[in-house]
């Protein structure tokens, strides 16, 4: 998620050669972490905190 953060738009090699399995891509994307932007890329969804 950081590096989603910090670039803004990630691709799934990006998130690979960290480490992270393609699997977890879906995950995220299903748990609202992540925003499919088209094939390939990613952006951080924005999270509000409720107050």
């Amino acid at each position: 998620m950081a590096l989603a953060l910090e670039r803004g738009v990630v691709r799934t090699r990006d998130l690979t050669e960290i480490g992270l399995p393609r699997c977890y891509l879906a995950r995220m994307c299903d748990e609202g972490l992540l925003t499919k932007v088209s094939y390939g890329l990613y952006r951080a969804t924005e999270q509000r905190n409720a107050a």
